[in-house]
């Protein structure tokens, strides 16, 4: 299906973040979510448990691990409601290093046994590399790292805000300050975006409105916390919880001993971390599109 096919996608853009120097945790506010990406792909960044990832640079001295937790709720015309949710452990040390544990339940196809999919991914970026790691297997796929270009989340940003100011200035985008809130034991300033989508552009009768509030605490330089509602897509949550100021272990960063080491393929990485099936042998007639 079409939904599942921009999940892997997501998936994938996911993956490629974390291959980029500036895939980190933003030293800026960093845009909305659902202005990430075009239609309803940005808010999936969010239900895939990375809300914390955006273009910016590492982030050093400010060590912590949480907990994030993502959920979508939609309900359906015949009153039908799909759960979707997301669970993360996040880890980022002192220079800036980073892991994340992501538990996917109810997205894309699961494994026969019904059990949910894990994704582990290291990015260090002290060594200039990053890992996926497979426990079932004990390998750990190393990913290509693109040539460094300092500029490049700071272009990427400004490009956000000049797309901003535009919508901002022809009336489909409002931007208003919600102040500073404490969650979960961090200080964090809120921001609310409320988009406008003109009734025709999409083929809606109407027009249709989309609320995104987040949390950015200038301290962690991360989104603390998201809610976002869509009409067409429910409401999303994204939280980090169990907030710990310390240095994690040593060890959450580094490839396991025991664990095989071998380049990554992206696209076979995608399907699997959603659970597809394996690509097609090389030549292999493609699947039509459903």
């Amino acid at each position: 299906m079409r939904y599942g096919r921009n999940l892997l996608l997501a998936i994938g853009a996911l993956l490629l973040g974390v291959l980029s120097q500036h895939a980190q945790e933003p030293a800026a506010p960093p845009p909305p979510p659902d202005a990430m990406m075009p239609g309803p792909v940005g808010p999936r960044m969010e239900i895939l448990g990375f809300g914390e990832m955006h273009p910016g640079k590492v982030v050093t001295g400010a060590p912590y691990s949480a907990v994030a937790v993502s959920e979508t709720k939609q309900t359906l015309a015949d009153g039908n409601v799909i759960d979707r949710k997301v669970q993360t452990n996040v880890y980022r040390d002192g220079q800036g290093r980073t892991r994340r544990e992501t538990t996917f339940t109810g997205i894309g196809p699961l494994p026969a046994s019904g059990q949910p999919r894990s994704m582990v991914t290291i990015h260090d970026s002290v060594a200039g590399t990053a890992y996926v790691l497979h426990a079932d297997t004990k390998t750990a796929e190393q990913l290509p790292i693109p040539s460094k270009h300092p500029r490049n989340g700071e272009n990427l940003q400004n490009k956000f805000e000049t797309h901003f100011q535009q919508e901002i200035a022809n009336g489909t985008l409002k931007k208003e300050d919600l102040g500073t809130q404490t969650i979960n034991g961090v200080s964090a300033q809120g921001t609310r975006y409320t988009r406008i989508i003109p009734a025709g552009q999409i083929g809606n009768a109407n027009p249709i409105t989309v609320v995104n509030e987040q949390w950015y605490s200038p301290d962690l330089q991360v989104v603390v916390k998201i809610v976002r509602n869509d009409p067409r897509l429910g409401e999303t949550t994204y939280t980090l919880t169990n907030i710990q100021r310390t240095e994690p272990a040593a060890s959450l960063f580094t490839v396991p001993s025991d664990y095989t080491v071998k380049q990554a393929n992206l696209r076979n990485l995608a399907r699997r971390g959603m659970g597809g099936a394996p690509p097609p042998p090389e030549g292999a007639t493609p699947p039509p599109n459903d």
